[in-house]
């Protein structure tokens, strides 16, 4: 399975006007990073940086002068994320923008399907949050130190960790009980069987007879109704 986790930064909140100034997004393939990115930093082609936008990513009108416009940058984009689930925290604020570029240059748009939002995943598993980028990575321990702003690619490396956290955890991406692998021949999968094997003759106790001896008397001191006189063993009085 392959998905691309990714962020964007933009010059401002509305996507009819405001631009995406920045993409950043990496590869994972059965939710490990194969260590494929993409990073672009995009001219806005004469729309401003909103002062609000800037103090949250520090990217200025000036860091955009001679960058790529995102006409530009369009099919290379288009190519890395060609056939991947999409994985973005607030996502649909980013897909709402990168549809609103694609539709400037008559691309089509990306469906809605091909997104996981991490935010919704996130109000679902921690209900009484905060779920904001940062406070998940403080939740999962997992170090945001650099990210003294916001930027694309340092976010979606952030995001990736917390993503797998989301779903539960590092572990969840070890599948014990089969395996695919892809072939010349377009793919093929094998199942392994894990069989649990049983006892044939349980354990010795571990307590000894005085230590059970003691336990028996204490229970009889708490009464008849007592929860522990109900899980005596058949062979024990009642």
């Amino acid at each position: 399975m392959r998905e691309i986790i990714f962020d964007t930064e933009t010059t401002g909140l509305d996507n009819r006007e405001d631009r995406v100034i920045e993409i950043g997004g990496i590869e994972m393939i059965n939710r490990f990073p194969t260590g494929r990115t993409f990073h672009k930093y995009i001219n806005p082609q004469g729309r401003q940086v909103h002062p609000d936008a800037q103090a949250v990513h520090g990217i200025s009108n000036a860091d955009l002068e001679g960058k790529p416009t995102f006409s530009e940058i369009l099919d290379e984009f288009v190519e890395f994320i060609d056939g991947a689930k999409l994985v973005a925290h607030n996502g649909t604020f980013d897909l709402g923008f990168i549809n609103a570029e694609f539709a400037r240059l008559d691309q089509a748009a990306i469906e809605a399907e091909r997104l996981i939002d991490t935010l919704a995943l996130a109000r679902r598993k921690h209900p009484m949050g905060p779920n904001s980028l940062d406070a998940l990575c403080r939740r999962y321990g997992i170090d945001n130190s650099r990210r003294t702003k916001h930027g694309a690619l340092l976010d979606s490396e952030l995001l990736a960790e917390v993503y797998i956290e989301l779903i539960g955890g590092k572990q969840s991406a070890l599948v014990l009980d089969s395996f695919s692998s892809s072939g010349a021949n377009g793919g093929s999968t094998r199942q392994i069987e894990i069989v649990i094997a049983t006892r044939p003759e349980p354990l010795p106790s571990r307590l000894s007879e005085a230590e059970l001896a003691a336990h028996e008397k204490l229970v009889g001191t708490l009464g008849e109704k007592a929860i522990w006189a109900t899980l005596l063993s058949p062979a024990e009085p009642n």
